[in-house]
């Protein structure tokens, strides 16, 4: 006999498989998202792109074809370093930085110190050429003049040899005769001697005064040239620092100019003064010797001098005989 067993309805039999396929598709779809996460990221930037590209492009601004535009407030910011750079070349080339410019731009005190130290050098450059042709004429005369003292006996030949008047070997030679002619009835002969002598020395050092006239100036501008020019450029200094305080900038294309103005005296004060110095001492030198041949030529006559006194015949003493009373 068979046992009757209860037979499973269909919604039974289905409700367990129907649970599983669940579970299942959710394990899957969870194990399937980051999947399809990681797959949508590219797609994010493609659709911005194509919004992008979507979106409608700027208008360009119109080119400013107004050379005032260009040059103004519709440059382009890229050009500023340029426009800049050209305003500071424009700045530099404002200022003549030639000497006649750096003249034309000084202070009117600067002007004047300029001014005076060109003077000076004009004068000292004058000097030289008058008195370098003055002691080269002089020292050649006199050495010709020396040579024919020399070939002298006597004095009254040498005064005719030196008939030439203004010529020193002359005046040595009519100041020597003179002081014979006054002391004739003298009988001590050192004494005409040193008379004499006296007389010449006193030539000599008046022709000495004379050929040193006018290098006084050249130690004067010398020594004080420098100074001058040194006033010149603090001057100039101290109104390119008054500029400076007002303008309230230390640009250097706004400083440079006046300190170079400054400077230019200073350098006017040199060119002055060092050709003044060795002018002078060159002169001096020329001097010294002039002035020794002309204590030659004094010489020369004193000689003379000394030469005639002792041709002279000797006096007779006009003393009377001492008689002798018993």
């Amino acid at each position: 006999m068979t046992r009757n067993q209860p037979t499973a309805s269909p919604t039974q039999l289905s409700s367990p498989s129907r649970l599983w396929r669940g579970l299942a598709a959710l394990m899957f779809s969870f194990l399937l998202a980051p999947a399809a996460a990681f797959a949508d990221e590219p797609a994010a930037p493609a659709a911005h792109s194509a919004t992008e590209a979507a979106a409608p492009a700027p208008v360009a601004a119109p080119v400013a074809t107004d050379p005032a535009l260009a040059e103004g407030a519709g440059a382009p910011a890229e050009d500023a370093p340029q426009v800049i750079a050209e305003e500071d070349n424009s700045l530099g080339m404002a200022h003549d930085l030639s000497p006649w410019g750096m003249y034309k731009n000084a202070d009117i005190i600067v002007k004047i110190v300029m001014i005076g130290l060109a003077i000076a050098s004009i004068i000292t450059w004058t000097i030289w050429i008058a008195k370098g042709f003055e002691v080269l004429g002089a020292k050649r005369r006199l050495r010709g003049e020396i040579a024919n003292l020399k070939k002298a006996r006597t004095l009254q030949e040498a005064s005719e040899t030196a008939a030439k008047e203004g010529t020193l070997a002359h005046l040595l030679v009519q100041d020597a005769m003179e002081e014979m002619r006054l002391s004739a009835n003298s009988r001590e002969k050192e004494g005409i001697k040193e008379r004499v002598s006296f007389r010449l020395e006193r030539l000599v050092a008046a022709c000495g005064r004379n050929m040193s006239s006018g290098t006084g100036v050249l130690a004067t501008i010398g020594s004080t040239a420098p100074f001058v020019g040194l006033f010149g450029t603090v001057w100039g200094i101290m109104n390119s620092f008054i500029g400076i305080a007002k303008t309230q900038t230390t640009n250097l294309a706004v400083v440079a100019p006046g300190i170079a103005e400054a400077l230019l005296a200073t350098a006017l004060g040199l060119v002055a003064a060092i050709p003044a110095v060795v002018i002078y001492n060159v002169f001096a030198r020329s001097i010294t010797g002039y002035k020794a041949q002309v204590a030659d030529a004094s010489a020369e006559v004193l000689l003379l001098v000394s030469r005639d006194l002792d041709h002279l015949p000797p006096e007779r003493s006009s003393q009377p005989h001492m008689v002798k009373v018993g």
